[in-house]
């Protein structure tokens, strides 16, 4: 079959470099990379992730965390698990 449609969108120039970036990485193109996109799409019937709103619990971890507060280390996967009881 013949690729002949275009589609064509506005981004952000940042992100756009960013994940080009990223694709390279990946070893594929930016029209691979939308295509492998909408073949997703099409076999699951809709997008190929969760879109949600964050709940308030979720976006204050989210906040804590990016301003570096109310974080919790492990040394390592063992420790982890102990401290959650698991």
């Amino acid at each position: 079959m013949a690729k002949e449609a275009t589609v064509r969108a506005r981004i952000d120039p940042e992100l756009k470099a960013e994940v080009e970036h990223l694709f390279k990485e990946l070893g594929i193109s930016t029209t691979e990379a939308i295509t492998l996109f909408y073949h997703q799409v099409k076999l699951r019937n809709g997008l190929p992730f969760d879109v949600v709103i964050p709940n308030k619990m979720t976006e204050k971890v989210f906040k804590d965390t990016d301003a570096g507060e109310n974080i919790v280390r492990f040394n390592d996967a063992s420790e982890m698990f102990d401290q959650l009881g698991i």
